[in-house]
């Protein structure tokens, strides 16, 4: 997730009834995906994927009438970027009890920008089992992909510059649920 130093010139491009839709949307697009999500596991990528991973983990309930599992997953310690920026708090992982081996894991966060947190999340992945597929689902895609990944379900593809920035508040971080588009204070390394 992108963070945002400029908070004035950010514009709100979803809101909280338009995520609660496209979470709606997305849930739906598993159970068909999924022929009804009955091997399903969600796992959230901290933070703001765990809430979301919870939010559709309710949708998909509501519609096939079953619990699906949900868990987390902390990437921070398969990053390769460790050794270029600050140290950061480990986060919880958190593995359905009948773990994740044969099962569909679909993989949870905000959003999706050069694939390198989701490469980090299938090499934490690997060291907790074997899933039978693995799949993904961001809230907002914004582009300038650095790896081939691509995500299975997209709440909003949204093309950004290098320049601007996506932060994504929910409201059991952050008080309420939006999704705004600022521009940096600065140019990213590339660009200067």
């Amino acid at each position: 997730m992108d963070t945002q130093k400029n908070s004035d010139a950010a514009r709100p491009v979803l809101e909280a009834p338009d995520i609660a839709r496209v979470l709606t949307r997305i849930a739906h697009e598993i159970v068909e995906r999924a022929k009804g999500a009955d091997d399903v596991v969600l796992l959230g990528i901290p933070t703001r994927g765990v809430f979301l991973a919870r939010r559709l983990a309710d949708k998909l309930e509501g519609i096939t009438g079953r619990k699906v599992p949900v868990g987390s997953l902390d990437i921070t310690m398969y990053r390769d970027d460790l050794r270029l920026k600050p140290a950061r708090a480990l986060e919880r992982t958190e593995i359905p009890g009948d773990g994740v081996d044969g099962r569909l894991v679909v993989l949870v966060d905000d959003v999706l920008f050069s694939g390198r947190t989701i490469r980090a999340a299938l090499d934490a992945l690997g060291d907790l089992g074997r899933p039978r597929a693995v799949q993904l689902a961001v809230l907002v895609d914004r582009g300038h992909r650095e790896l081939p990944i691509r995500a299975d379900y997209v709440g909003k593809n949204l093309p950004t510059s290098l320049r601007e920035t996506v932060k994504v508040q929910l409201a059991e971080e952050d008080g309420r649920d939006t999704v705004l588009l600022g521009l940096r204070e600065t140019a990213p390394a590339g660009e200067r």
